[in-house]
């Protein structure tokens, strides 16, 4: 539906099985709000809005009043009610280190949204990876795991080799001088040595929370 500066796709649902998400970033609040309220008149429920300033959801929220929850971690704002889960398994997030949260937030919460149980385990990286270990358990009961890490980038092979489940690995920004804000950790996933590791590009959470709901979301037969 064309409204000027934006065509808001109405039919998304019906093709993909996944509404329409608005980007927050790059758009003005009153664009942000005439997208929302399209959705609104289509009768979308939940509306999920990525990549939001917490400025921007404090205005937005004075339009919106109590519909609109803002989470700031994630960079994320939601209309309407949570999606219930009606994914097939749970969907475990996990971080190499805490200044990774923010972008598994956003990865952890897109899942949850699109009705996902999920388990998140931070700070679990390479460095100490007596850490992660002790949640052998817990990667052994994940249907779809998603690895969070910047600096090298290493935890994404290390969970695969841990791991029959598929691994979709979120490069970030975090790192010194070389890690050349998160290309680094990018390149290292790419180049993994472990099977069943999928990359999404640098800080993509939202891709890897979408991926990931894809995947808990399709049928498959036990013991497959």
């Amino acid at each position: 539906m064309k409204i000027g500066y934006a065509d808001v796709d109405l039919e998304r649902e019906k093709r993909t099985g996944v509404p329409e998400v608005i980007y927050g970033e790059g758009k003005t609040v009153p664009e942000i709000e005439g997208i929302i309220k399209v959705l609104l008149d289509a009768g979308q429920s939940p509306i999920m809005v990525t990549r939001l300033s917490e400025e921007k959801a404090e205005k937005l929220s004075k339009s919106f009043t109590d519909e609109l929850k803002y989470y700031p971690e994630a960079g994320i704002a939601v209309l309407g009610a949570m999606r219930e889960p009606d994914g097939d398994g749970t969907i475990l997030v996990l971080t190499g280190g805490t200044s990774d949260i923010p972008v598994a937030e956003e990865a952890a919460l897109t899942a949850e949204i699109l009705g996902n149980r999920v388990k998140r385990v931070y700070d679990v990286g390479v460095a100490g990876i007596h850490r992660l270990l002790k949640h052998q358990a817990d990667i052994d009961e994940a249907r779809v795991i998603i690895a969070v890490a910047g600096m090298e980038g290493a935890l994404a092979s290390v969970v695969a080799g841990l791991s029959k489940a598929p691994v979709i690995a979120v490069p970030t920004s975090v790192g010194y001088g070389a890690s050349f804000h998160g290309l680094s950790a990018l390149l290292s996933m790419l180049n993994s040595c472990a099977s069943g590791v999928s990359v999404v590009n640098i800080d993509n959470g939202f891709g890897a929370g979408f991926q990931a709901s894809l995947i808990n979301h399709h049928p498959y037969k036990e013991g497959q």
